[in-house]
């Protein structure tokens, strides 16, 4: 692995001041580098300091890889936004992020629930960005929340002998199960207007950015973890969304939980997406 370093530097957004570390391997950095948008709330470090192990694995394989706070976050000014409006955080982020490193010719946008989500909706604004590693994209709405976990947890249950037990035992107040499951059937049944904007409901939202961008995507999706089962729900559910990962790149990480906590798997995360942003760079 390339010897690397760490480079903290301040950068502004309209009147705030944003923080951004770069990691780096010492000399010259590739041409393609890796911005991470992390997901809220959250600071550049990261739960279990994942974003920061990850940017100095990509910079070990020879490129740059920065993550920053945005504003309302960590150590930047500002209030704090919805992840669907960072546009202004994230080109700053960018624009700081070649000048730090002179020798970039463009950025693959990294990021993890909905940071996933902001990628989308920031991609097909900025010619520099030249792909996407999407992990457990956050698509929630409140119908897709009700879907997965009817599917998923209480589907589950009524098979688990543990529930049983429990609920023979008295362990399991039935009232206020039985109150639970009929509003998240309520919900699952309700039409998914109630979560959309002048321009159609998160998922939809999403996939249109993706498609304006017509960018190669890499997704990484956990087998332990709601979001990603109810992204994966949207996307078997809508034939464009079908389309667009048949013609992309997806890894399912079966055992790993939401922010892929354990060494192993935030050792695969690093791997699989330094080797597949050296396929994007190798397009140079």
């Amino acid at each position: 692995m390339t010897a690397v370093r760490d480079e903290a530097f301040l950068f502004e957004c309209g009147k705030d001041e944003l923080v951004g570390v770069v990691s780096r391997p010492e000399g010259e950095a590739g041409p393609l580098g890796v911005l991470v948008i992390v997901g809220g709330p959250q600071y550049r470090v990261g739960s279990h300091r994942q974003f920061t192990l990850l940017a100095r694995a990509l910079a070990g394989h020879g490129m740059a890889c920065m993550r920053f706070d945005y504003r309302g976050m960590g150590d930047a000014s500002g209030a704090p936004s919805s992840f669907e409006a960072l546009n202004d955080d994230v080109r700053a982020a960018v624009d700081g992020f070649c000048r730090q490193v002179p020798e970039l010719r463009g950025v693959v946008l990294w990021g993890l629930c909905d940071g996933a989500s902001a990628a989308c909706f920031y991609a097909p604004t900025d010619e520099r960005v030249r792909g996407l590693v999407l992990l457990n994209p956050w698509v929630r709405t409140a119908q897709g929340e009700a879907q997965t976990y009817l599917k998923h947890y209480y589907l589950k249950r009524l098979f688990s002998r543990a529930f049983w037990l429990k609920l023979l035992s008295g362990g399991v107040r039935v009232g206020q199960s039985a109150a639970s499951l009929s509003a998240a059937l309520g919900r699952a049944r309700a039409s998914g207007d109630a979560d959309g904007a002048a321009g159609g409901d998160l998922p939809q939202r999403m996939l249109a950015g993706l498609r304006q961008a017509g960018l190669s995507v890499l997704f990484v999706l956990s087998g332990r973890d709601y979001v990603a089962r109810e992204f994966e729900q949207v996307w078997r559910g809508d034939a464009i969304w079908a389309q667009l990962l048949d013609a992309n790149t997806v890894k399912h990480l079966a055992e790993a939980d939401h922010t892929f906590s354990s060494a192993e798997y935030r050792g695969q995360v690093a791997d699989l997406s330094a080797d597949w942003c050296g396929r994007i760079a190798g397009q140079f």
